[in-house]
């Protein structure tokens, strides 16, 4: 009988604890490392709620990759019996006119996503908790979703675990080395593991742990903060999750404890994060200022005085697309990087392709647009 093929999983958050899951289920021996432990809140997936949704601003490719991952978190839930997933729809809004909006209708209708577009009046109607300015559009996905993030990163690997995983928390990789002779050697300060491949998946810490990686990725630092309603039935009609295309570039979900609403804004008000170990966490009330004007225009219901503010970083491509493939030149290390903010919904499907690419060299799911070399990655 063959040996299973031994695989390390560095970095087990958003991507990584997925693909620990995956992995571990499809009868590989893994071996998982963190610098921290599963759900921390120092990286991506901090926050207590993302939005899953279908219908996409980008690019097309990404709808066949959302598929598949709203089947894995379908089966995620049912092999943990946690619900990480709470379907209320998702409203996407933006100029009529603009190419984003044009290209999320086009490709909606396209793709059959079971989507319906509300003009002001119907969207008042609906959802009064929103303002829609003129010449802008309201598209509602009714597969939209908010998920747990901690607790999604918490569940794929304890499952992982379950099947079979060993995982090293608080034990950061300092070197990712090709070994002679094939396969790969992961150097520690506890010492050196040799695996037959590596999955590379340290968020913020992927510019310090493979710093000759072609297309570099921007950490930039994320302001969210958390504004309770003024009128007791703000959350009537579901409330469910928003994105605010150009020119708000914003965002925003129900708590889940129902009480307060999260904001959070664009790559364009991110701050720079020169060294992901000196996250400044600290938000000031000058940086309320971008809020305080989103709310006042768009969701003037909410109060604008937060009743909490937190800092996380997020990993930028100069595309907007993630770094998913084979680092150039090294058939036995697959990176998965730079997911821009809008990564953790597609990340049971990230996790299932890291899986494809350790242990059958290629995958049957389109990812060639997101090779780290700009071409195919299978």
């Amino acid at each position: 009988m063959r040996n299973p093929k031994r695989v390390a999983v560095i970095g087990a958050g958003s991507m990584g604890s997925q693909a620990m899951w995956r992995l571990a289920g499809r009868g590989a021996e893994v071996i998982g490392y963190d610098r921290y432990a599963p759900g921390h809140d120092r990286g991506a997936a901090g926050g207590e709620s993302r939005i899953y949704r279908a219908a996409h601003l980008g690019e097309p490719g990404y709808v066949p990759l959302l598929r598949l991952a709203d089947r894995m978190w379908e089966q995620l839930q049912a092999e943990t019996g946690r619900p990480l997933l709470r379907r209320s729809g998702s409203l996407v809004m933006g100029e009529t006119a603009s190419p984003s909006m044009r290209l999320l209708l086009s490709t909606s209708a396209a793709q059959g996503l079971d989507h319906e577009v509300l003009d002001r009046e119907e969207l008042a109607r609906r959802y009064p908790q929103h303002r829609l300015p003129d010449g802008h559009t309201a598209v509602l996905d009714r597969l939209g979703a908010v998920i747990r993030p901690e607790a999604a990163v918490q569940a794929a690997a304890a499952r992982a675990e379950q099947l079979g995983a060993r995982l090293h928390r608080y034990t950061p990789v300092r070197e990712v080395v090709p070994a002679a002779g094939g396969g790969v050697q992961i150097v520690t300060d506890q010492g050196t593991d040799h695996v037959d491949a590596a999955v590379v998946t340290v968020g913020p810490w992927i510019n310090t742990l493979l710093p000759d990686l072609p297309r570099s990725v921007d950490i930039r630092r994320v302001v969210c903060s958390w504004h309770l309603p003024t009128r007791h039935d703000w959350f009537a009609g579901g409330a469910p999750p928003f994105v605010r295309a150009t020119p708000h570039d914003c965002f925003g979900l129900p708590s889940p404890d129902g009480l307060s609403v999260k904001l959070g804004l664009s790559f364009a008000r991110h701050l720079p994060v020169p060294d992901p170990e000196r996250l400044d966490r600290t938000v000031r009330p000058e940086e309320l200022a971008t809020f305080h004007k989103l709310i006042r225009e768009l969701m003037p219901d909410l109060n604008p005085d937060p009743i909490r503010m937190s800092a996380y970083m997020e990993g930028y491509t100069e595309s907007g697309n993630p770094l998913v493939g084979r680092l150039p030149g090294e058939d036995d290390v697959i990176v998965m990087a730079g997911f821009s903010g809008s990564g953790f919904k597609m990340s049971p499907a990230m996790g299932e392709i890291a899986a494809d690419l350790a242990l059958d060299g290629t995958t049957e799911h389109p990812i060639d647009f997101l090779a780290p070399a700009g071409a195919g990655a299978a």
